[in-house]
């Protein structure tokens, strides 16, 4: 059974969804709808699905089975809610939600529906992001001490201008945080565990007529006791890529984007050499690190196909909605902790 996708939004996201649908195993993509309907129409003539001016009309398509909300990230909510409503599958483009709150609405209604609910942080299926998260399960850093996430991008003043809702709380629900380094945090959070407390400080230094943070720094206390820093920013040119290392008493491992660039433990194996031969120069594109198009769509191919895997299984997906809500929580502490002056424990 091939899984009927319906896509909320014909933005530029939705486009590496549409490339997605197609390359994966178990999926197909049957139908978008956009409240503009000339970017409907033009979308469905470009992937060859069925075109709709609104979200109710698409629901009542018989060949849509899941749908892919890709609107911006304050406005994830409602078409979520309505999917899940009318017995959808659910795919949500990073974030989940903006809120704890508005993450935890989905996620019940979805229970409550008895549909999969899945978020897309595509990042968790790189190989090498796969092969840190069984160092960090087989215990080859001996007792983890630090971990840390380190987002410095790029974003031009033209980029915040070209749409309303880019830079605004209401919409884009924060800034480098919350949009661009959100997929760091998360493979942090999956890495080192559940965060304790946070301290934190952010500015907006460059960008203008934006309601958000173009740079913040957060200090980390997990609830393993290791300690941990995440630096994001949109104002670092030429721009960088994101990179995520892990510290313990008897290892370190550096990933960078889909490179593991630093890769040594204290019991050393063959395999960790052919590791250190293998996954660097992997990274075939800029992983947005200055252009949000440039990156590829493989990771969002291995998304859909996890949702087709978990319906099929019958079981929870890797990514579930509870998954996608730990990012967000330690991004609202950030920002609260940033705006309070005080640590703020979760």
């Amino acid at each position: 059974m091939s899984i009927g996708i319906g896509i909320v939004g014909a933005g530029m996201i939705s486009n590496f969804h549409a490339k997605a649908i197609a390359d994966a195993a178990g999926c197909h993509l049957a139908a978008v709808c956009d409240r503009i309907p000339e970017a409907a129409t033009a979308f469905a003539e470009k992937y060859g699905c069925n075109g709709h001016g609104s979200i109710e009309a698409m629901l009542d398509d018989p060949s849509v089975d899941a749908v892919a909300v890709c609107t911006p990230s304050g406005a994830h909510l409602d078409p979520a809610l309505a999917a899940a409503a009318a017995g959808k599958h659910v795919i949500v483009e990073k974030p989940l939600e903006i809120t704890t709150e508005r993450c935890d609405q989905i996620i019940q209604a979805c229970e409550k529906a008895g549909t999969k609910l899945v978020v897309t942080f595509q990042s968790r299926f790189h190989q090498s992001s796969l092969l840190m998260k069984k160092a960090v399960e087989d215990g080859r850093f001996g007792t983890v001490t630090m971990g840390d996430a380190y987002v410095k991008w790029f974003r031009s003043q033209e980029y915040y201008d070209s749409g309303a809702w880019r830079g605004t709380w209401a919409l884009d629900g924060g800034g480098a945080l919350m949009n661009q380094a959100i997929h760091s945090v998360d493979l942090l959070v999956w890495l080192m565990g559940d965060v304790e407390e946070i301290s934190a400080m952010t500015g907006t230094l460059t960008h203008e007529r934006i309601e958000v943070e173009d740079v913040a720094v957060a200090t980390l206390k997990f609830k393993s006791g290791a300690l941990g820093v995440i630096e994001a920013t949109t104002t670092a040119y030429p721009g960088a890529l994101k990179r995520i290392e892990i510290a313990g008493s008897n290892g370190s491992a550096v990933l960078e984007e889909e490179d593991l660039i630093q890769w040594d433990f204290a019991d050393e194996t063959d395999a960790d050499r052919q590791i250190r031969d293998s996954m660097q120069g992997n990274t075939e594109s800029g992983g947005g690190a200055a252009d949000p198009s440039a990156i590829d769509h493989k990771g969002h191919t291995k998304v859909y196909e996890e949702l087709a895997a978990s319906i099929a299984e019958n079981r929870m997906p890797s990514i579930s909605g509870q998954e996608g809500r730990r990012s967000v929580e330690v991004i609202r502490a950030i920002y609260d902790s940033a705006q309070s002056g005080q640590r703020v424990k979760l």
